[in-house]
């Protein structure tokens, strides 16, 4: 499971895809959970949640 900003989502994108070689699962992380989760890639709050199952 990737965490992401908007700016890395694209690279998480890609990062799932080539470790499962499956489609990742993709979806927007509540309000509340994005204070809490940095981005996997910067500092930044986590607008994204990217996983295969």
């Amino acid at each position: 499971m990737i965490y992401c900003c908007e700016e890395h989502v694209e690279l998480a994108l890609d990062v799932a895809v080539d470790e499962y070689e499956t489609a990742p699962k993709f979806e927007k992380i509540s309000d509340e959970q994005s204070l809490l989760t940095t981005c996997g890639y910067c500092e930044k709050p986590a607008v994204y949640m990217v996983a295969n199952e």
